[in-house]
C-alpha cells in the first residue's frame, strides 16, 4: 500500500469544525453552493512554497496536484491529458469517441514520453512558406520544424525554424528552403541512441526509416533530451514510467467493449460517466470491471447523496465523482429537477466515506480558483474541471474567430443536443 498523500490527513480538529458548521447549516435547512461559502483565515507558519497538495483520484492513482479534466469532447483528448499529466494532474478521455478512437487517444498519451512520434505534423514540398506559417499560427504550434513529404508521401527533406526565420520571401516553396540531405536512423533506434545522433549531427529532428526506406516517424531533440536527462518531478507517472491517463466508459455493453481495448492501452483508471451513479447498471458495471480487470482502478458517478456514496463503496469502487447539476452548462437540475448544492453534496459524501480509503472528486461548478479550495475544505480529494480548461490551447474545442478578430473556443455539455447528435452519427458509422 502506498503512503497516504497529505490531503487525506486533514486532522480530527479540522473535521470536527467542518462537522459543526454543516450540522448548523442542516439545522437551519440550508444546503450550500460555492458562492455561499467563504473560508476564514487563521494564524499560520506555512509559506505557499511549503504546501504539499499531493492527493489521489482513486485508490491507486495518485495526483501531484488535485486537478482532473472532465471527460468532455471540448475539454479532454490527448493534448489535454498529456499537458495535465506533465504538471501533476490527470486527464479523462471522453467517451464520445468510438472505442477504437478512444483506445488510440489513450495510447498516444501513454507513448508520449517515448519521444518517438509516429504521426508527426508534416508539410508538403509544394506548399508555400506563408501557407505553413499561417497553419502553424492558426493551430497554435510551438514548433516550426517539420518533415517534408512529396506528393506520394515520401520523405524528401526537413525544414526547421531557422530556415523559416531566414527565408527572404514567404511566397517561396518549402522545397526551396528545406534541408535536402536527410540524417535518418533505422527502425529499432532507442531514444538514447537517437539523442546521441542528434547531438553529434546537431539536428533537432531525426526521421526513422524502415529497411524499405518508408517513413515511420521522428525523434525530436527536446523530447529525447528530457528523457535521457530525466523527467520533471512534477510529472504524474505510472509505475512503468508512462504518463497517467484515464478514460470514461458507459455501462453494460459499452463498458465491456471499451474495457477490452483500454486494458490493452494500459489505461490507469476508468470513470463510469453517468448522470445518476447510484443505479443497478452502474453497480453491475463496477463489479464487472473489478472482476475482469482488477489492475485498472474504477471511479463511478455522479452522485450527490451520502447513502449513494456508501453503496458505491460497498460495490468496490476505487473513487467516486460527486456532482449532479452544478456544472456551468449542465441542465440536469433544470430538466430533471434533481441535485444538491455542490458544497453540501461534497461534504455529505466525503463524510460518509471517511476511513474507507475511497477518494472523492468534486465534479462541476468550479467557476474560480477559490472554489477549488472550498471543495477541498469540504472534504473533496480532488476537483474535476471543464469550463476553466475549455479555453486553453490543449482543449480540442473548435476555434471561432469573432468579428473583433478575437479567438474563442466552443464549449458544450456532453448532454447537449449538438454532442448527442454528433456522437450518435459517429457510433452509427462505427457500427456499420
Amino acid at each position: 500500500m502506498q503512503e497516504v498523500p497529505p490531503l487525506y490527513n486533514r486532522g480530527l480538529e479540522s473535521e470536527r469544525k467542518c462537522d459543526a458548521f454543516f450540522a448548523k447549516m442542516e439545522k437551519s435547512g440550508l444546503a450550500l453552493s460555492y458562492n455561499d461559502v467563504r473560508l476564514k483565515t487563521g494564524y499560520s507558519e506555512v509559506l505557499p512554497g511549503d504546501v504539499d497538495v499531493r492527493t489521489r483520484f482513486s485508490r491507486n492513482v495518485s495526483l501531484n496536484i488535485p486537478i482532473v479534466s472532465a471527460p468532455m469532447d471540448t475539454v479532454t483528448e490527448a493534448d489535454m491529458a498529456i499537458a495535465l499529466a506533465k504538471i501533476g494532474g490527470l486527464g479523462i478521455i471522453h467517451k464520445g469517441l468510438s472505442p477504437e478512437k478512444q483506445f488510440s487517444v489513450v495510447e498516444r498519451v501513454k507513448r508520449d514520453l517515448s519521444a518517438f512520434i509516429i504521426d508527426p505534423v508534416c508539410v508538403r514540398a509544394d506548399q508555400r512558406v506563408a501557407e505553413v506559417l499561417e497553419m502553424a499560427e492558426k493551430k497554435g504550434y510551438k514548433f516550426l520544424s517539420f518533415p517534408v513529404l512529396d506528393e506520394f508521401g515520401k520523405l524528401i527533406g526537413i525544414v526547421t525554424s531557422g530556415r523559416f526565420e531566414f527565408c527572404p520571401d514567404n511566397s517561396m516553396k518549402i522545397s526551396e528552403i528545406m534541408f535536402g540531405e536527410i540524417v535518418s536512423a533505422p527502425c529499432g533506434t532507442t531514444v538514447g541512441q537517437a539523442y546521441e545522433i542528434m547531438m553529434q549531427k546537431r539536428i533537432k529532428i531525426l526521421p526513422i526509416l524502415s529497411e524499405q526506406k518508408e517513413f515511420k516517424g521522428i525523434y525530436t531533440l527536446s523530447d529525447a533530451r528530457r528523457i535521457v536527462k530525466g523527467h520533471s518531478p512534477d510529472y504524474n507517472l505510472s509505475a512503468d514510467g508512462t504518463l497517467r491517463v484515464g478514460a470514461a466508459i458507459g455501462v453494460g455493453d459499452d463498458a465491456r467493449q471499451r474495457m477490452e481495448l483500454l486494458a490493452k492501452a494500459k489505461v490507469d483508471v476508468v470513470a463510469i460517466d453517468t448522470a445518476h451513479g447510484d443505479s443497478r447498471a452502474v453497480i453491475d458495471t463496477v463489479k464487472y470491471c473489478k472482476n475482469h480487470y482488477p489492475q485498472i482502478d474504477v471511479v463511478a458517478g455522479n452522485i450527490s447523496e451520502a447513502e449513494s456514496a456508501k453503496r458505491l463503496a460497498e460495490a468496490g469502487v476505487d473513487g467516486i465523482k460527486v456532482g449532479q447539476g452544478p456544472g456551468s452548462i449542465c441542465t440536469t437540475r433544470i430538466i430533471a429537477g434533481i441535485g444538491c448544492p455542490q458544497v453540501t453534496a461534497v461534504y455529505n459524501c466525503a463524510k460518509a466515506l471517511r476511513g474507507s480509503g475511497v477518494p472523492v472528486c468534486a465534479d462541476g461548478g468550479i467557476e474560480y480558483s477559490g472554489d477549488i479550495t472550498i471543495a477541498l475544505s469540504a472534504g473533496a480529494d480532488n476537483v474535476m474541471l471543464g469550463k476553466l480548461l475549455s479555453g486553453t490551447t490543449e482543449s480540442p474545442g473548435e476555434i471561432i474567430y469573432r468579428h473583433d478578430k478575437k479567438q474563442v473556443k466552443v464549449y458544450r455539455g456532453m448532454g447537449s443536443l449538438g454532442a448527442m447528435v454528433e456522437f450518435t452519427e459517429e457510433w452509427v458509422h462505427w457500427e456499420l
